[in-house]
């Protein structure tokens, strides 16, 4: 490979990888309520998760705490029936305490997510600087160009269809009368 084929494939690839940044961002915005146009960068928007994750989680620990406080209250009655139920209460509450631990875990992956994906945005914006904007425009028309070309031929096959949907012969039958079949033949 040549030095300019080698150069036009690296373009390309990093078409690719752009688009599909770009699509990662905007599967992303969705998950942020579908204001695309404000969303900056994928970590950002991953920061977000993060943030509404704890509030979310410490919301729940405060109401849990609360609950587990008035459980204590209830103890003071003495009453059996009440103990067994503060008991039970309290066996919950502790579930929920474990179970909201799933924040830390989350928001330590996804930390080190958004530190990768940062890196690799980082990255293809500084190949596209090298490059130029118009440089890579062309790149990304041709491949447009040939997405819109493989699209016209996936159109067209459809490979193999299951019997409930498959043309059988029957219905073709009813398109051609053999006279208009005797006229393709002439």
């Amino acid at each position: 490979m040549n030095g300019t084929a080698e150069e036009t494939r690296l373009k390309r690839e990093l078409v690719g990888l752009f688009g599909h940044l770009n699509k990662l961002r905007k599967e992303l915005a969705t998950l942020h309520g579908g204001e695309e146009h404000n969303f900056v960068s994928m970590g950002e928007t991953l920061d977000d998760i993060v943030k509404n994750t704890e509030n979310a989680s410490n919301t729940i620990l405060e109401s849990m705490e609360a609950i587990d406080e008035m459980v204590g209250s209830l103890r003071s009655s003495g009453d059996p029936a009440v103990l067994e139920a503060c008991d039970r209460i309290n066996d919950r509450v502790n579930q929920v305490f474990e179970a909201c631990s799933f924040q830390d875990l989350t928001g330590q992956r996804i930390t080190r997510l958004v530190k990768g994906l940062t890196f690799i945005e980082d990255r293809i914006n500084a190949m596209i600087r090298v490059w130029g904007r118009d440089e890579i425009s062309k790149v990304i028309d041709e491949v447009k160009q040939e997405q819109q070309e493989k699209t016209i031929d996936e159109k067209l096959l459809h490979g193999p269809q299951t019997e409930s949907k498959a043309i059988n012969q029957a219905d073709v039958d009813k398109l051609f009368s053999q006279d208009d079949i005797d006229k393709l033949f002439g």
